[in-house]
Order: C-alpha cells, then structure tokens, then sequence
C-alpha cells in the first residue's frame, strides 16, 4: 500500500474543498486549531518577544529551599531580573549588514532597469529591512502582493504568525494556498470586542470567514468585509456609462516567502539556551552582590532548631542556631569572581560564534585593525549572510514574476524573459585606503562598473556612473571648445601677418 504523504493529503483535501464548500471549511478550521497551539508558532512568538527584551529571565522568581525541601517563592532577599540584549543585537547586526543599502539591479534593458528599480530602491528599502528582520526573528517571513486604493502594485508585510502555508511540495517552495488569520478590535453596541478574522487565498481569489461559534466549523462568512473575491478587479471607465469592473487573479498565489534559512528555523532556536543562562548567571550575580553585606550569622548557646528550620533560616535568614557559650559572629560569602567571570566571557563568546555575530570588544579589535582582520571578524556573519541571500535570491525571482505581469499588463512590453541579476550591497566596516589602493591597480584590468560598484564612497552605482560619464563629456566640452579658441587665435595671427605684408 502506498504511503500518502503530508503534502499529497492537503492536495487531495483542496481539491476535494473546491467541490464541496463544507470541506473546505473543514480543512480551514482544522489547520487553525492545530496552528494555534503548535510549537512552530510559539517559538515565532518566542523570536518576536525576546527581539523586543522580553526574555524569560522576566518571569523566573526567585525561591528558596523551603522546610519541606521543595522550593518556595521568598520576599525578603534580592530578586534582580536582567536583561541583557544579545538577541536584538545580532538580528539588527545581520539586518544592517545585508539591507541597510538599497539593492542593485542590473539587466542589459536601460528601461526594464528603471522600472525594476522603482521597486527595490530607496522607497521600499524599510519594507525589505522589515522583511529581512521577521525572516531572522521568526524563520520565514511574508510578504503580500496587492493593488491599492491608487491602483499601484504595492507590498505589504504580514506577521509570520498568522499565516498557515498549503505546499505542493516538501521543498516549500511551491505555494498552492495560504490561510490567514488575524485578529481585530470592534464594536458591538457599546463594547469593545476581539474578532478573529480568516482568509483562504489560492489561484482562484480569496474567501474571507470569520472564526466564531454557530457557524459551519465554526467559520461565518465575512460579508461585511466580502465573503469572497478576485485577487484585484479593473476597472474600465464607460463612454456615457458608468465605469465596469472586472474580477482578476493572479496565477500565482499573491504570497511570498523570505526564508531565513532552508530549514525555515529561526535565529533564537540556536541561541536561546545560552541567552537564558547568561541572564540567569549575571542576575543571580547581582542578587549575591545585593545580599553579601547581610552575611551568615551564627548565634550561640541558642540551639534547638530542626534540620529543616536550620535549612530555611539559611536560605532566608542568614541565620544559624548552635548550642554554647553565647555571642553573635559572621560567616562572610566570598564570591568566586574569576570563575564568574570566566563563564560569562565564555557563555558571551558562544552567543555571538552560533549566532554569528561579530563580537565587537575592543580588546579583540585593536585600535587600527587591517583589512584582513576586519574580513576575518566579520567571516561568521558573512556566511549568515551568503545563507540568507541564496534564500532571498530567490524569493525575489518569484517577487518579479508579479512585477512582469504588472508590466506587461500596464505596458504592453514583456520583460519576462530579460536577464537580471540583484546585488545586495552590504555595509561591512572596511579599510578604506587598502580597498581604494586595490581599485586604483585594477583600473585596465576590470570595468569602470566592477571597480565603481567596490568604492567604498558609491552608495548608488548606476548614478555614479551617470555622473562620471556626464564629467567626462563636460571636460571634453571645455576641451574643445579651448582648441577651437587656440586654433582661432592662429588664424587671426596669420591673418594680421599677411594684412602688414601687403
């Protein structure tokens, strides 16, 4: 008997959903459930916590050993809860690195070039940013292709966690539908209520629900929103008429995925144990710091107490009861601080090499560090890199193919079959000088592009090559126009010299 996988029994569900409604609704309602409590989700919502410093350090409390030997939640010592940021530091390090420059596009067609640009430039450059930071936070990011109110083909970011991808394939790399779901504040009356809405998008439009008891599975068509739609409708003004509209899909489903990796695992999977254990060690740090003056005290000649009184005086109290002459003395707590701090620079040092990171010490950098140095720091976080551009690449292939279409279809022009080629220019920190040296002696041996694309100075290659062939014509201008003088004075000498001869 043939073993039906995953994917084959979502594309038999579909296909069985597009005869019959009710399965459909079914299928909606079932991967919902599922997605609400499933670890996949949680570690995006995990990613997006600790992005924004809400790590679990937050919620630990600080407990004892009790009389009973369990431990108990205490009131009265020190219970400090740091934060230490290296999370948000690594996503915004590997953002600002690969997207914090608009990309380049390069494509033998002047005009197709103009166009593309148009939408990978400076206007969308935070929306790119925005997409490479979910990517990182959560394994995949989404980004929504839709026309709007102006008619203008436009891109919107959708939060990882609200959306459900149907692959045809176990690549992921094949979108055959998406179910979103999301939630939104309203009014009934005069109370403020949560009403969690939900999409269906696939090649033949979308169907909105909304998610609540009574209905079919639970799903109630959204017909305040629009039950269900074309992808985008034209519309084409009468003569002495009013305007038509026409529903229109795309062929594709008008989703996109950014991926982090191939594995579609976020950032915060290979690091968060490491993150836990370097805020747990440098709280409980200062909570020893905070609590060292109350030192252990030893009371004499006042025995009596019970292993397990004795236990939680010690915990609590910093109180030990003995039997013998009276008096009061101290046990002062010495901290092992080089053993300290030896796990923390060790721990610190593991957070930026799995999370690959550049861990910018001062100590590590020197005052004035080569090229070759520099290249070597940053060798971690550009394989990260190189990962996420391969990843990238081609979710922007797939992103053109909508922006063809648009061409074509606005247009009347094909560029579908043109060669492109996208560069993401990347903010390392470099040696200028060597890097300008280099330049200099390739000059003969490289394009003016190749060479003008590595200056350091170049934000925008294109514009920089316009404006170096605009200087040259204008030097060339001045040029001749000063031959020209040169050659007119030499006829008038000439001129006056046969004047006086004659």
């Amino acid at each position: 008997m043939p073993i039906i996988t995953e994917n084959q029994r979502i594309t038999t569900i579909i296909k069985a959903g597009a005869k019959t409604a009710m399965n459909l609704e079914q299928i909606i309602s079932l991967e919902i459930s599922e997605w609400k409590t499933s670890k996949r989700r949680q570690e995006m919502l995990k990613g997006d916590a600790y992005y924004r410093n809400k790590t679990d350090i937050l919620n630990r409390t600080r407990t004892v050993i009790g009389e009973s030997g369990a431990k108990e939640p205490i009131g009265n010592l020190a219970d400090n809860k740091l934060v230490n940021g290296f999370f948000r530091k690594l996503v915004d390090q590997k953002v600002g690195y690969l997207l914090s420059k608009p990309m380049s596009i390069q494509t033998d067609q002047e005009e197709y070039q103009k166009l593309l640009s148009s939408y990978f430039g400076k206007g969308n450059l935070r929306m790119f940013q925005s997409i490479g930071k979910e990517a990182i936070k959560k394994g995949i990011a989404w980004l929504h292709i839709y026309y709007n109110d102006a008619g203008q083909l436009s891109f919107m970011r959708i939060p990882s966690e609200q959306i459900i991808p149907l692959w045809r394939d176990a690549a992921h790399t094949d979108l055959q539908a998406v179910i979103r779901t999301y939630e939104v504040e309203t009014y009934e009356g005069t109370r403020r209520v949560t009403v969690t809405k939900v999409e269906w998008w696939d090649t033949n439009g979308v169907k909105r629900y909304v998610l609540q008891a009574g209905g079919q599975y639970g799903l109630v068509p959204d017909v305040e929103a629009g039950d269900e739609e074309p992808h985008f409708k034209v519309v084409k003004p009468g003569e002495g008429e009013a305007a038509t509209e026409t529903g229109v899909n795309w062929e594709r489903v008008p989703f996109i995925a950014f991926k982090y990796n191939e594995e579609e695992q976020g950032l915060l999977e290979l690091i968060k144990s490491l993150i836990d254990d370097y805020d747990s060690r440098k709280s409980d740090n200062t909570n020893n710091l905070e609590d060292l003056p109350n030192s252990i005290y030893v009371v004499k000649d006042y025995g009596g107490a019970d292993g397990a009184s004795f236990r939680k005086n010690i915990s609590m109290f910093r109180l030990v009861f003995t039997e013998g002459e009276g008096g009061v003395d101290t046990i002062s707590l010495e901290l092992d601080v080089e053993a300290y701090k030896t796990h923390m620079e060790m721990n610190r040092k593991d957070i930026f090499e799995f999370g690959r990171g550049v861990n910018n010490e001062s100590d590590k950098l020197g005052n004035s560090p080569s090229g070759i140095a520099l290249k070597f720091l940053y060798a971690d976080l550009d394989m990260d890199a190189n990962i996420i551009e391969t990843e990238f690449q081609a979710s922007l292939e797939q992103l053109r193919w909508f922006i063809d279409v648009h061409i074509a279809n606005t247009t009347g022009t094909d560029y579908s079959g043109e060669s492109v080629e996208f560069v993401f220019n990347r903010d390392i920190i470099i040696s200028e000088s060597e890097v300008i040296t280099d330049i200099k002696n390739s000059v003969g041996l490289l394009s003016d592009e190749t060479l003008i694309a590595q200056h350091p100075y170049v934000t925008d290659v294109q514009e920089e090559l316009d404006r170096v062939m605009k200087q040259k014509e204008e030097e060339q201008r001045q040029f001749d126009d000063y031959g020209n003088l040169g050659r007119g004075g030499e006829n008038n000498a000439a001129k006056e010299g046969g004047d006086e001869g004659q």
